[in-house]
């Protein structure tokens, strides 16, 4: 398929978009599989796309017109939909591992991989179209301006012949990244004469930042990895806007985010980006500066510790340590003090700023409330075994455990000065960069035998005789209650905290 045949995106769904509501309620040009034709009707087609749904399935509801209308513009590309209702074909759907709906595959001659595109009609048309492609297009000076504009970011490979290097790693790196960017490659004299370059050599296109970059170390021996990791770094700009769409982009990157939080109707937001550009682009590939919108995500300036709803504001979090470097709110944001503060960050010279709720007064309870500010001093103790519960106010399974949790404080609360139960908000209180984990689920149970800096993970039940037996198999020090455990602890768990004690 030619490449105008992507680029004439728009005009597919214009041409879809003239079926009337009754044409598309009287024939469908999705088709209709069934146990009995999906085989051939597969097999025999070198691209196709199958929805596995269920009639009642909302999200299966709202993709249907999308799936339609892009049904009906990729017809004329040759380039097939189908369905499978897997209430009908229960057995078909099970046997293609579907576990939910809608579950889209896409089908080359009957070999299935996972479908990874938009769920809305132009997205699954130039998903499709794509697909539809080869890995890797062949360009000549015709289509070279057309290529090099087609798409948000494209990579060409200017070679003398495609049998030698670079092309068999350029070919390789684009069937890896196929899903996500266009690749290119042209011999053409008259193409590499119009692009200026010498070969061989590889060039990113992009519609953003610099329009043209060349792969600046010798493209013949450069390996898939190499090129992937490339490809990947140019396509996060130098300092983009994050929204639920990018995101996933700049959290899967593995960088820290350098957060620029911004009022949209702020006349100098241009001015504050601007500013800001420079030092994003001298700390571009260890860092990856974003802004956003401040008056849709406040609360994810408040998650990032930034402490007053005042724009701008700058922040830098470590995703995989979960830590936050906000700017100082009280100062004026300036580009020379930001990368400074970049700086330091990168040498680790600059201290997070942990969100901690005051350390309590006191400790009246059996079970310990930890705090972040305290955490080192309390977790850290090594005379005692701890066993801390991390969990979340709003989380229900942490509810359903807290009596439990209460209850095993109780069962040693005689022995507090050897073990420690404790508990920790994990909202409102980060770990510090001491811990050796992170939290990831609620409730969350850490065990540190006394002697030791080592946390382990209880994954048992959370049954009061379960915890109380990890509690006296992983203990170091002695646990001798003072009286007597109930012949059975399960009803313990339901009577009051005073109870409990006297009986234990």
């Amino acid at each position: 398929m030619r490449l105008s045949s992507l680029v004439s995106v728009a005009s597919a769904i214009a041409f879809a978009s003239l079926a009337s509501a009754e044409d598309s309620a009287e024939s469908s040009d999705v088709l209709v599989l069934t146990k009995d034709t999906f085989t051939s009707a597969v097999n025999s087609e070198p691209l196709i796309l199958v929805e596995f749904y269920a009639p009642w399935c909302g999200h299966c509801k709202a993709l249907a017109p999308h799936y339609e209308e892009a049904a009906t513009a990729l017809k004329e590309k040759d380039i097939k939909l189908a369905k499978v209702d897997c209430v009908d074909q229960a057995d078909l759907c099970q046997s293609h591992g579907v576990q939910g709906y809608p579950t889209l595959k896409i089908f080359r001659h009957g070999e299935p991989t996972e479908y990874s595109g938009p769920r809305k009609a132009d997205g699954i048309i130039n998903y499709m179209l794509r697909q539809d492609l080869p890995a890797v297009s062949a360009v000549t000076a015709s289509n070279l301006t057309e290529f090099q504009n087609a798409d948000k970011l494209v990579v060409l490979a200017y070679v003398s012949t495609t049998a030698k290097a670079p092309a068999p790693e350029f070919s390789a790196t684009a069937e890896k990244l196929r899903d996500e960017y266009l690749f290119g490659i042209t011999s053409d004299a008259a193409a590499i004469a119009a692009a200026g370059v010498t070969p061989p050599a590889i060039v990113v296109y992009r519609n953003f930042d610099e329009h043209a970059t060349e792969y600046p170390y010798p493209p013949s021996a450069a390996t898939t990895a190499e090129l992937e990791a490339w490809v990947q770094q140019l396509a996060i700009p130098i300092l983009g806007e994050v929204n639920g769409e990018t995101y996933a982009m700049y959290a899967g990157s593995g960088k820290p985010i350098a957060y620029l939080f911004l009022d949209p109707t702020d006349g100098k937001k241009d001015e504050t980006i601007a500013a800001l550009k420079p030092v994003a682009a001298k700390y571009r590939g260890k860092v990856n500066f974003v802004w956003l919108d401040a008056t849709k995500f406040g609360d994810h300036a408040k998650a990032l510790n930034l402490a007053e709803p005042k724009w701008p504001s700058f922040v830098i979090q470590n995703i995989e340590e979960q830590l936050k470097y906000p700017y100082d709110q009280n100062k004026p944001l300036e580009a020379e003090a930001v990368s400074a503060m970049v700086g330091e960050y990168l040498a680790g010279t600059l201290p997070p700023k942990l969100k901690s709720q005051p350390i309590p007064e006191s400790q009246n309870e059996s079970v310990f409330t930890l705090v972040s500010d305290q955490f080192d001093e309390v977790a850290y103790d090594e005379s005692k075994d701890v066993f801390i519960e991390f969990y979340a106010t709003w989380c229900g399974h942490c509810k359903r455990l807290k009596p439990i949790w209460d209850s095993l404080g109780d069962h040693f609360a005689d022995v507090k000065d050897q073990l420690t139960i404790a508990k920790m908000e994990s909202q409102e209180n980060d770990l510090p960069a001491s811990a050796p984990f992170r939290i990831s689920g609620f409730p969350t149970l850490k065990f540190k035998p006394a002697g030791s800096r080592e946390f382990l993970e209880y994954n048992g039940d959370r049954e009061l005789e379960s915890l109380i037996a990890y509690v006296q198999e992983h203990a170091k020090n002695s646990l001798k209650p003072s009286a007597k455990a109930p012949e059975n602890e399960s009803q313990a768990t339901f009577k009051a905290p005073q109870e409990v004690h006297d009986e234990l």
